[in-house]
This record gives structure tokens, sequence and C-alpha cells, in this order.
């Protein structure tokens, strides 16, 4: 079995990857964010997530557009693999397949997409857009991932969806490698089924053993009836201290200090948009205000304690069948590299010394 992959969450909008009035030694500016990328890469990350936000939620000010800085951060990067993420619906995605490709072309094959259905009902309706309903998001972005794959491939594209119309569309330049790597999120019935048919990689929010491995075999399922494989990333919230009851300590603390009312908008916003799904199995449809302090359950994956504790847990995450951990920091200025330098290497210790037994790992 290959070795687990690692990235961190890009941090293009402000506030952090908490919701908490703590301070957070993280900024969301470009020159932080090309010292962040460059570090990550030099200490064995392999990919940077972007996220996408054009309007303030959850205390989120300030955004940077994912794509945009994607491309900036691949002219100022060598290794490390950009995931631009992108709402359909504010994008055409004729229009976003050429900005992929371009920045796939600055960066020698290192960019990827994660396509994002939505949970932000505000950033729609804001822009004019007309906010779908929870099945009807889903299937919209197949259709935008069906698109973007014919750019990619065919010499001119056709495409006759009930979201999207193309005829005879050529693109060029193609993307260098073999296609452009497709991220995808979502917890529900209509999200697994998407990811199936049309995804690379399936992105899991934080949870327990039994919600992950529950995830993983389902899609797994999916997808070997489609004749296709998917690969599995989860996120999780890292808190590495000298012992565990620093690292507690720290997590209370940021509980503590939680933005009562950023957190309450956020749990309104995107509570309706996983209970809205038809089973009601949607993300973030059962998750508390504690939560909802990391937004993405950042906190349920457990990787809080000492760098072994958070090394042993990741290799228990990599047997559950995880592929990827998606990591985030209260303090990236100090934490990223911190991870990169105590972490990383614990893991590819446990991982090889795992393999020499014969144990999957």
């Amino acid at each position: 079995m290959s070795n687990l992959k690692f990235a961190y969450w890009v941090p293009n909008v402000s506030g952090g990857l908490v919701v908490s009035t703590l301070p957070q030694k993280t900024d969301w500016t470009f020159e932080a964010n090309k010292r962040y990328a460059q570090t990550a890469e030099e200490v064995g990350f392999e990919y940077a997530l972007l996220q996408t936000r054009f309007i303030a939620s959850y205390g989120a000010d300030n955004q940077l557009e994912a794509a945009a800085l994607g491309a900036a951060l691949a002219a100022v990067t060598e290794k490390i693999n950009l995931i631009s993420a992108v709402h359909p619906g504010l994008w055409h995605p004729a229009v976003y397949a050429k900005i992929l490709s371009t920045i796939d072309n600055v960066s020698n094959g290192r960019v990827a997409v994660n396509v994002v259905s939505g949970w932000f009902k505000g950033e729609f309706t804001a822009f004019g857009e007309h906010w779908l309903e929870h099945g009807e998001r889903y299937r919209r972005s197949e259709e935008f991932i069906e698109v973007l794959r014919q750019l990619w491939t065919e010499d001119k594209a056709n495409y006759r969806g009930d979201f999207y119309q193309i005829s005879d569309a050529p693109h060029k330049p193609k993307p260098k490698k073999n296609g452009i790597p497709v991220f995808q999120g979502g917890n529900s019935k209509a999200a697994r089924k998407m990811a199936a048919k049309v995804s690379d990689w399936y992105f899991m929010n934080g949870n327990t053993n039994s919600g992950i491995k529950e995830q993983i075999d389902d899609v797994k399922q999916l997808a070997e009836k489609e004749g296709r494989e998917v690969k599995f990333a989860l996120n999780g919230f890292v808190i590495v201290r000298d012992t565990e009851q620093e690292a507690i300590d720290q997590l209370e603390e940021i509980v503590g200090e939680a933005n009562e009312d950023a957190v309450n908008d956020f749990r309104d916003a995107v509570q309706q948009a996983g209970a809205s799904s038809k089973e009601g199995e949607g993300m973030w449809a059962d998750s508390s205000f504690e939560d909802l302090v990391q937004y993405n359950d950042g906190f349920k994956t457990g990787l809080i304690g000492t760098a072994e504790q958070v090394a042993d847990r990741i290799i228990e995450l990599k047997q559950l069948g995880v592929d990827l951990i998606l990591t985030g920091f209260l303090h990236y200025d100090e934490e990223l590299e911190k991870f990169g330098k105590e972490v990383i290497p614990l893991v590819r210790e446990k991982e090889e010394r795992l393999k020499q037994k014969g144990v999957a790992a």
C-alpha cells in the first residue's frame, strides 16, 4: 500500500481555521500564503487546498479567490499540488476548465479541483444566482465535472445536460499530464453517488472511526458498480503539544473562546444544507456547537496530543482506508512547519515498520 498523503488548508480567508476569538498566528495574505506553501512542500506536504469564499461567513471578512491565488502560488512553488475549490453555479464549467488548464500549464501538472456543491445560500442569492435544492446541486456538480473532463480530453466537446450545453467547443492547451484530479466533499447519498460516478477523491469531514468506515465502505461499493475506484481524504484539525494535557487544554481554550454569534450563524447555514438532503444525513446534519467551532468537524478526527500520539492516530485512520489527511492549524506561522518536521517523519517510520512486518498500512 502506498504512503498516506498530507494536505493543508490554505488560509486564503481571514479569521483562521477556527471560529474563535482566541488570537491565531495565521495570516490570509498572499505573502503569508507564499511562505506557508513553500514551507509545506519543504517539510513533506503533497497537497494544499484553497477554499472558496466570496462573502464573509463565520467571521471570514477577507477572501482571496482560490484559483487566482492557486495560480500565484503555482509560480512560487515547485512540488506541491494545488487544489482549487469551486462552486458550480457561480462559474461556468468551460470557463473554469480553461482557468485550471492554465494553472496546470503554469505549474507543470500540479493543479487539482475540489468541486463544492454549496451550502451557503446567501452567497448565491446575493449574486442573483438561483439556489437549488440539495439533490439538484449535486446533479449540477456532476454535470460540471463531466463538462470539465470532456473539454480536457476531447478535440471538441459536445454536451447536453439539464444545466449545461456545450457545442463543438475546442479547448487548448490541454492539461499537461493524465488529466486534472477531481476532489469533492459531501456526506449525503447524493454526494456519495456523485463521487462514485465522476470524482477521483472523496473528502470527508471529521468523524468517528465508525462514521469514517461507513462512508468509505459505501462509496467504494458504489464506485465498484460504476467500474471505478475512488480515493478518500479526511479533514482533521491538528493540535500537537509537548504533552497530551497541553493539547487538550488548548482545545478547551479554543472552544471556550468561540465566537458564539459566528458559530451559530454558520450552524444555521450548514445544518439547513446538511439536513435538507432527502435522508437528512448531509454534512453537518448532526454536528454539535463544539464541532462547528472548527468548520469541517476537524476536532472529531482526534489529531490532538503529542507528536507520537497524533502519528499513531494517523496510522489508525490509514488502516480504516483513508488515503490523505487534510490538516488545519491554530498557528500556521509555527505549527505547519512543526507538523511537517515532527509528525510526518513519525508517520513514515511507522508505515515502513508495518510494511516490513507485512501489515497493510
